[in-house]
């Protein structure tokens, strides 16, 4: 049996089909669909040189990888690799020819530092270390059972503040761009970025095939957003892919009124599931996660790699 390595076709349903089952397999704390991989291969700027590679075994995918540079950094030569194998098809010399490949065509691109996100088990991470990996900071996934778990009542608001979906913005959605902008650059990360361009802003996030707009809250404080909960969802699943405050209205409860009314709109539309992810030196988002009844259910690690 031979493993071969070769980039995804987004116009062979089988391709994405597979590519999404052994994302499942692996990673089942993050919604992934065949819209949203293509989606992702697709609509992401250029200058990210992107590709979303698959393992295959006599007909079969075992294993994928997504790749690419980090484009809108003030520090050139960043890129990124996140592989992923089914767990009923390790040991096959997928993981590794995978990394490989991905290595090569982003050293060829330029990149001189490879960041990878690593599942925190022992197999994983001493895959990650054997090809040269260093251990950086770590990241929770949570989970919540939103048919039985209770959710905290609906928020009370203070004086001046209203929420409002993301669908109340559709005519004009440079608002949430902002909000969006200012509360991911205050994020825990090993990478900073210049989050600048609204047209690339619209085709990766606002036009994203899982993001629900009826089901994203957000926050007005005298009739500008100040904080949002973002949602994506995919059948009755439900994850949250952002929530945050701008920083002159930080501290009051509102990052926490716009995820209570999400989850709460959410579980109303028949979701069973919610996920979400926490750096684990975000203190503020865990504490708000926790009031929620979100549970840890797996921890991923960044590793990097110098190269040269």
């Amino acid at each position: 049996m031979t493993v071969i390595v070769r980039d995804l076709r987004p116009g062979v349903r089988a391709d994405l089909e597979g590519f999404a089952q052994v994302r499942h397999a692996a990673l089942p704390y993050i919604l992934f669909t065949p819209d949203s991989i293509v989606h992702a291969l697709t609509r992401t700027h250029p200058r990210a040189r992107f590709r979303s590679l698959v393992a295959e075994e006599d007909g079969e995918i075992i294993g994928t990888a997504q790749v690419g540079l980090v484009h809108d950094s003030p520090e050139p030569g960043q890129g990124f690799l996140n592989v992923y194998v089914h767990p009923d098809r390790v040991r096959r010399g997928a993981g590794g020819l995978l990394a490989r490949t991905a290595e090569e065509y982003l050293a060829a691109e330029g990149a001189t530092k490879l960041f990878a996100w690593v599942l925190d088990e022992p197999a994983n991470t001493a895959f990650a270390e054997r090809h040269g990996y260093e251990r950086r900071r770590s990241a929770h996934f949570l989970r919540l059972d939103l048919v039985n778990a209770p959710l905290p009542a609906a928020p009370t608001l203070p004086a001046g503040v209203e929420l409002r979906t993301a669908a109340d913005f559709a005519d004009d959605p440079r608002p949430l761009f902002e909000l969006d902008a200012e509360t991911a650059s205050d994020e825990p990360s090993d990478v900073d970025y210049e989050f600048t361009d609204y047209e690339a802003w619209l085709e990766e996030t606002w036009r994203h095939p899982l993001l629900n707009r009826e089901l994203t809250t957000v926050a007005l404080v005298d009739g500008r957003p100040a904080a949002f909960s973002l949602a994506y969802t995919a059948g009755t699943g439900y994850s949250t892919a952002m929530t945050g405050t701008v920083r002159a209205h930080r501290g009051k409860g509102l990052a926490k009124a716009a995820k209570t009314d999400s989850l709460r709109r959410a579980r109303a539309a028949g979701c069973t599931e919610a996920f979400t992810g926490n750096d684990t030196g975000n203190g503020p988002m865990l504490a708000i996660n926790k009031g929620l009844g979100y549970e840890a259910c797996a921890t991923e690690v960044r590793y990097v790699r110098e190269l040269g």
